[in-house]
């Protein structure tokens, strides 16, 4: 497949033209032809075996559904071949052997094999799949040539130009990466477009300004700012007439809907700070009315919190300061003592970023408050002069105890930085700062020694001399159309990062490379490029031993940056990634946007999982647990005891409803619409992400949910009259009882014993194989007795998601023989890890 770019578009850019024959052509590797010319080498089962023993048992109990009349699942057995030809073939095999296995087939209300009969065939079956592997040797799936998705290029910008991503998105305007089985790295499908290559170009030319920024060190200065603090036209009213806009006020939190002092803006300071840097910020603050007279259901932050201030960046360039913006990352927050007092933070904002302070527990929508707080408490207010918002809004903040924020006497210092040269100016420039400092410009010499450098450090492997002549030609054509020798420099340094050595992993020539290993190493635990040392092996090639490769594994997962797998892995086997597309109901699901849950819910998550890593826990705790991580919203959510402080603690569970992924608000949330739940929605999930099998889509002519579904009073009576029709059965009976395991939980996780209307949750089902439970609690049981299906399918997710590239069926036998080793290791997680970095398909394809 070759990825044809798209010029027309970027021929404005004086260099573009060198640079594509920098990048040249991408051709993939080619597909991989495994099973071809291998029929003859594979014995099958001897004529007596198959045809008296595993044709008749297909004839007897799989051809009725699988057969020349019917194909379930796209399935058919009556002609299945008796040897074992090709990846079809062998997908057939390997579907009766799992099926087998897991007891699902034949279904239970079809006539049953003895345990003989089953034991008989499963153990031929297995031979035979296992003589063709054996025949197969070396001829399997191969990794396939792939660029960076987004995360990894952002990640590996940062880390190889030594940048500030707090704010600084490089990816910032890529077009979406394609998503394949639930993965964002898989080679096949992530094209590379002429947009993309001109958003590639835009994002080198921010990223080496940013990087290369000026060449004296920025002088410090300090702004002060005492009085004139308008916040936004809404509350200004009131403000000139109550303080003169002598200080400013925060109100409520940033989640409401419509905002009315929820951030605190430096109007005076919209321009922002004059450089990237760490910034110190001077204020007072008084923390006022946190024990008020008010309900607290009403307001909806809890009064014996100390209250939090937070700070974040704002850019008037790309909306108003007093309203949410796209980028606005919490820089840092503050616990308040009650009543005013002086407090100092040091955040880093890059250059045109201002802070902007606000109110981390504050009550939410005090637009809608105002006038319900004048109603219910009439005696704590003047007599309202006029009707309306206007002086609702001026009783309730000039005349009420509204919890509250001030905020005067801001001094911001800066900027300041760690060391000079930053980091990035030496990764662009190396040995050549001093003298380009010195002099104000860079030689030829210099410029082919720190190109050379920084291209090795890019493409992770060394460059060899004609590489390096071809960028240093980028150089020569912008010297000649007049530009500076450090413009032209910058430009050679795009070019590097615009190529396909720097944007591609696994060149087809590179396949055996122990830099190739590196690379697939880092980018699986770290989604960004090899560290030093990494590089360090690879080029002495003692990477490729197992004992350096296993230790390295364990560096690299004890390692901060190892976050990243955890969120890419979540994103991709937990859809993660997707939580909070479906934004809930505000007004049944307040709590989701006062507490900030979204973020708490991928935190729960996230620390969970670390500590599965950390502990080296065994697989089976993600189904069910006596533990998880909560802060004071989620603990508010799950009805826990409240943690003490404002942050996450790990917190034991007496009710095992909550233990393991499926009693996590962000699982349940993901699976969820926003303002309902779905049986099957939430079902078809579990069959996809926890078990490994995912049902075959609907059929074309059957709608989503039977339109004649007149007499059904619930949810149940819904899907049992939908799945009546035959063509729905087979697959709903897998479905719903999964889904309906789930159903106490709401659009957001939390417990509910009853839907609206006082009707009562049902969440009891049964399984395949007779297997009855009546709430989570049993269901989670059932899944820990079949942890080995369990273990199979996040092995093989585990994989495809290290691998980029989907597990096929030549993968089986690395699969199982990781899984044999997980179980002799105590199936713990970060062995599991170990295994697949160790595995023949990670260290040689």
């Amino acid at each position: 497949m070759t990825h044809r770019l798209r010029s027309e578009s970027l021929a404005c850019r004086p260099w573009f033209m060198i640079l594509l024959s920098v990048a040249a052509a991408l051709t993939c590797a080619p597909p991989c032809q495994a099973a071809k010319a291998l029929a003859n080498e594979h014995p099958s089962p001897t004529g007596e075996t198959f045809t008296g023993t595993i044709r008749p048992f297909l004839d007897s109990y799989c051809v009725r559904c699988h057969g020349e009349k019917k194909q379930k699942a796209k399935r058919r057995f009556d002609k299945l071949s008796s040897r074992i030809r090709n990846d079809d073939d062998l997908i057939d095999y390997q579907d009766i052997l799992d099926q087998l296995n897991l007891a699902e087939m034949p279904p239970e209300d079809a006539t049953q094999p003895s345990v003989a009969e089953r034991r008989q065939v499963i153990a031929i079956v297995t031979d035979h799949i296992g003589r063709f592997h054996r025949a197969r040797k070396g001829k399997g799936e191969r990794a396939v040539l792939r660029r960076l998705n987004s995360r990894e290029y952002r990640n590996t910008i940062r880390d190889l130009l030594h940048l500030n991503t707090t704010i600084f998105d490089p990816s910032t305007g890529f077009p979406r990466d394609q998503i394949s089985e639930n993965l964002d790295n898989v080679g096949d499908t992530l094209i590379t477009s002429g947009f993309l290559m001109q958003c590639y170009l835009d994002a080198a030319d921010r990223a080496v300004r940013k990087a290369m920024g000026p060449l004296k060190k920025p002088p410090i200065q300090t702004w002060c700012f005492s009085d004139g603090f308008r916040q936004q036209p809404e509350i200004d009213q009131v403000h000139r007439k109550s303080n003169k806009y002598e200080w400013m006020t925060l109100y409520e939190v940033i989640g409401a809907d419509k905002h009315e002092g929820a951030y605190g803006p430096i109007h005076a300071f919209a321009e922002g700070v004059p450089y990237d840097g760490y910034y110190e910020i001077r204020f007072k603050a008084e923390a006022l009315n946190r024990i008020n007279p008010y309900d607290p259901k009403m307001l909806g932050n809890d009064p014996n919190e100390p209250f939090r201030l937070g700070i974040r960046p704002g850019d008037h360039r790309v909306g108003r300061l007093h309203t949410p913006q796209p980028i606005e990352p919490l820089l840092a927050e503050i616990e308040l003592a009650d009543g005013v007092g002086q407090y100092r933070v040091r955040v880093w904002l890059d250059a045109g970023y201002t802070p902007r302070f606000t109110f981390c527990n504050g009550p939410i929508d005090v637009r809608n408050l105002y006038g319900r707080l004048v109603k219910k408490y009439p005696n704590l207010f003047p007599e309202p002069r006029r009707p309306g918002i206007v002086e609702n809004r001026w009783l309730a903040l000039a005349e009420g105890k509204m919890p509250q924020i001030r905020i005067d006497d801001i001094e911001i210092e800066g900027p300041f930085h760690d060391e000079w040269p930053t980091a990035g100016q030496r990764a662009i420039l190396g040995a050549s700062w001093e003298p380009v400092q010195a002099t104000g410009t860079i030689t030829q010499k210099q410029m082919r020694a720190s190109l050379g450098a920084f291209a090795a450090k890019a493409y992770r492997r060394p460059v060899q001399p004609e590489e390096v002549d071809r960028l240093m030609e980028v150089i020569r054509v912008r010297r000649e159309r007049g530009h500076t020798p450090l413009d032209a420099y910058a430009d050679g340094v795009k070019a590097v990062l615009c190529s396909p050595h720097f944007l591609y992993l696994q060149q087809p020539e590179e396949s055996q490379s122990s830099y190739v290993l590196a690379s697939r190493l880092s980018y699986f635990l770290w989604s960004s490029m090899p560290d030093r040392e990494l590089l360090d092996l690879a080029q002495s090639n003692a990477l490729l031993e197992r004992a350096v490769l296993g230790g390295q594994v364990d560096r690299m997962l004890n390692d901060p940056r190892s976050d990243a797998f955890i969120e890419g892995f979540l994103g991709s086997w937990l859809t993660l990634r997707d939580l909070g597309a479906t934004t809930p109901d505000r007004r049944a699901f307040r709590a989701f946007y006062l507490g900030d849950l979204d973020r708490a819910m991928r935190e729960e998550t996230r620390l969970f999982t670390r500590h599965l890593i950390d502990s080296n826990l065994d697989i089976v705790t993600f189904l069910d647990s006596d533990f998880t991580y909560v802060n004071r919203p989620l603990a508010r959510l799950y009805g826990l005891k409240l943690p003490e402080g404002s942050g996450f603690e790990r917190v034991s569970l007496t009710d095992r409803r909550r233990g393991g992924l499926l009693g996590q608000a962000s699982v349940l949330t993901v699976t969820a619409n926003g303002v309902d739940t779905s049986p099957v929605l939430r079902g078809v999930w579990l069959l996809e992400n926890i078990l490994g099998t995912p049902p075959s889509p609907p059929p074309p002519d059957v709608e989503p949910l039977d339109p004649d579904i007149r007499g059904a009073q619930t949810i149940r009576d819904q899907l049992k009259k939908h799945s009546d029709t035959p063509a729905c059965y087979e697959c709903h009976k897998k479905i719903d009882p999964l889904g309906f395991a789930l159903e106490n939980f709401d659009p957001i996780g939390g417990w509910r014993d009853t839907y609206g209307h006082d009707a009562p949750v049902d969440a009891a089902g049964e399984l395949p194989g007779d297997k009855r439970f009546d709430d989570i609690v049993g269901l989670k049981a059932i899944l820990v007795e079949q942890r080995d299906q369990f273990a199979l399918a996040l092995t093989e997710k585990l994989m495809a998601y290290a691998m980029g590239r989907p597990m096929g069926p030549s993968d089986r036998p690395h699969l199982d023989r990781i899984l044999e080793g997980l179980e002799e290791k105590g199936n713990g997680f970060r062995d599991l890890l170990r295994l697949v970095v160790l595995s023949e398909p990670f260290r040689v394809n």
